[in-house]
């Protein structure tokens, strides 16, 4: 299969402060930050590894995006180097509420078949937050 990974989703935002403040306190790097500030670039993005979460700011208007895109529409889940227990340290040190977990799930790797706990939370535009540990 030539299909090998994800570059990059989108989401809009309903308060594109509020979310960089989230993100960077989690210790997210955001793309393009200063041009999106000083108007040249029309978005911005969450870098997570080799791939990134582009956002569409409040008034952002595209042809190429899902026609139901709302804030609050998407459902992400992170990988987590460590323990779920740093993970829940890390969150907590955050401020970011665990909504749920630790819970076993199915993700990804081995095709599903790796075991792996989960913890959820939400971000300022109630996106679904997921990390993800692999045990």
């Amino acid at each position: 299969m030539a299909t090998v990974s994800i570059d990059h989703i989108a989401m809009p935002t309903a308060n594109a402060e509020r979310l960089i403040a989230f993100y960077k306190k989690l210790g997210f790097t955001i793309n393009d930050e200063e041009e999106w500030r000083a108007g040249n670039a029309n978005i911005f993005s969450i870098q997570i590894g080799d791939s990134k979460i582009n956002v569409h700011p409040e008034g952002y208007v595209a042809g190429l995006r899902g026609p139901s895109a709302v804030p609050g529409c998407a459902d992400i889940c992170f990988v987590w180097e460590g323990t779920v227990e740093e993970c829940q340290e890390w969150l907590a040190e955050a401020g970011v509420e665990v909504i749920l977990g630790p819970a076993p799930r199915k993700g990804g790797r081995g095709f599903g078949k790796v075991p792996s706990l989960s913890l959820y939370a939400r971000d300022p535009d109630d996106n679904l937050l997921e990390w993800m540990t692999y045990t």
